[in-house]
């Protein structure tokens, strides 16, 4: 089911991806990302390369921590390519995760 605040391609895109949760309050989303990163490659998270050679975890922790501060704000979101995937932080908690070289 879409949440009100997806886009069409956001919704699109589900079909060709993963879609996992953390709870903002209690975790970093930084370490969620490695976590359903390594869940979809069926591997430890050290095996994986460090985040911080894609962006700056501390930085991905301090823009979901200030978005849910400022909470009335709306849902942010932010992508980016790790480990060839495009990754989607939301503010809310949600970790999208999907196929870089797949057609949109």
């Amino acid at each position: 089911m879409s949440s009100p605040n997806d886009s069409p391609d956001e919704s699109a895109s589900r079909e060709h991806g993963y879609v996992t949760a953390f709870d903002p309050a209690t975790e970093r989303p930084s370490e969620a990302v490695v976590t359903a990163v390594a869940a979809v490659f069926e591997a430890e998270p050290d095996d994986l390369s460090a985040l911080y050679d894609t962006l700056d975890p501390d930085a991905l922790d301090s823009l979901v921590d200030h978005a849910q501060r400022a909470g009335s704000a709306g849902i942010h979101r932010i992508w980016f390519t790790y480990e060839g995937f495009d990754i989607g932080v939301r503010s809310d908690g949600q970790v999208r995760i999907r196929d870089a070289t797949a057609a949109s």
